[in-house]
């Protein structure tokens, strides 16, 4: 089992979670985070710390399989993350937005 990042994370990107993850398993993109589902050790220190309440396990309904593939997907391309940084500036506006994957960006974030 693993942990999932999903659409509520897209255009916000809180970081609040990296910092507690024992594994490093987040990656950085331009405007969202996601797990590396072979990494994540499913502890679960990651969910609480999400202002956004974006993370969840794969086996949560919330978690759809589509979140899980773009999450292994994304998590081989993009650079890691372990550090907090400045959400995005639209973060709070867009926090709880529903629908927010047909804003999604494959583009890599700037990581560590």
């Amino acid at each position: 089992m693993t942990h999932v990042v999903t659409d509520n994370c897209i255009k916000c990107k809180f970081t609040d979670c990296v910092e507690v993850c024992p594994v490093d398993c987040f990656y950085e993109g331009e405007n969202m985070l996601v797990i590396h589902p072979d990494e994540c050790i499913d502890c679960g220190v990651c969910v609480p710390e999400c202002p956004a309440e974006a993370i969840f396990p794969d086996t949560d309904l919330a978690a759809a399989p589509q979140w899980l593939r773009l999450n292994q997907e994304y998590a081989e391309k993009w650079p890691n993350i372990t550090r907090k940084k400045e959400p995005l500036p639209e973060a709070e506006a867009l926090n709880g937005v529903p629908n927010k994957l047909p804003d999604f960006s494959p583009k890599p974030g700037d990581g560590d």
